[in-house]
């Protein structure tokens, strides 16, 4: 090549920075951030970008080269520095909502971009740990509702927690279950609270469950003896209506004279007086 030694070198350099940027597959992107879980997507897009070897990015300025770097030199490098912060930066970008990319696009660097986004969204984060933790302390259980339903959504509110990196061990989930339990439930709430044996949260569901299944029958049955009851009731009154009040003419009074006592108004078989001799 007609080219001296000096720029053959250089140019090596480039190519190779910007061959370690390959696009990055429209499969491995995450979910576009749209102001929630900020840690879980900063996460994600953090293990996309060091697998492109881009990762240097967020933490580096424009390469400081030395005085004694030939021009040439110092322009391929920093060129191709800029190249992959271009690259960065829009990777970042195109991993925000449309909102939120109209508000930060005009951030010059990726490391800039990278930094605005963790100063406004972890100290949001914060705000948010605190609020669903507060969720999670005022939930109250009612009767009117099926248990297993209300510990499905306890189940939430707990993921969103450990989400939050807010840790909570299964020992925590049972007994804040157990204790959650609603008003009608106080018989077998003091039942669990007093078993020896420590309950995994699977089996604690399990047992709610079936428990849930039992007060359900026994709704059931009752419902079906109230229901019997009044039919016999009801069938009993038919029948005295059915039959009618009986009537009893009262009897004639007798008008003559006894023959045993002489007086007026019964019988002699009536009289009360001693019976005279004939």
């Amino acid at each position: 090549m007609a080219n001296d030694g000096n720029q053959a070198v250089p140019m090596k350099t480039a190519n190779a920075s910007t061959s370690r940027t390959p696009a990055l597959a429209p499969t491995e992107k995450s979910r576009k951030f749209s102001g929630m879980d900020f840690k879980r997507w900063q996460q994600k897009m953090f293990f996309y970008f060091t697998t492109l070897c881009l990762q240097k990015f967020i933490k580096e300025d424009v390469p400081d080269l030395p005085d004694e770097t030939p021009e040439n030199d110092s322009f391929l490098v920093i060129e191709a520095w800029k190249h992959s912060d271009f690259l960065w930066r829009n990777y970042i970008l195109s991993g925000l909502e449309d909102n939120l990319y109209n508000v930060y696009s005009g951030v010059e660097t990726s490391k800039e971009l990278w930094n605005a986004l963790e100063k406004k969204y972890k100290t949001e984060d914060a705000g948010m740990k605190k609020f669903v933790a507060a969720k999670f302390l005022d939930y109250k259980m009612v009767d009117s509702k099926s248990v297993i339903t209300q510990v499905q959504e306890l189940q939430v509110i707990i993921h969103d927690l450990l989400a939050k990196s807010l840790v909570i061990n299964d020992a925590f989930q049972v007994a804040a279950i157990i204790e959650k339990l609603p008003p009608l439930w106080k018989d077998f709430k003091n039942y669990l609270k007093h078993k020896r044996k420590e309950m995994s949260l699977e089996d604690l569901i399990v047992r709610l469950r079936i428990e849930e299944d039992n007060k359900a029958a026994e709704r059931r049955g009752r419902g079906n003896s109230t229901i019997m009851g009044a039919n016999i009731v009801e069938d009993n009154k038919k029948r005295k209506k059915a039959s009618g009040p009986k009537y009893n003419p009262s009897k004639k009074r007798f008008s003559g004279n006894c023959y045993n006592c002489g007086k007026t108004g019964h019988k002699s078989t009536e009289c009360r007086a001693r019976k005279k001799d004939k």
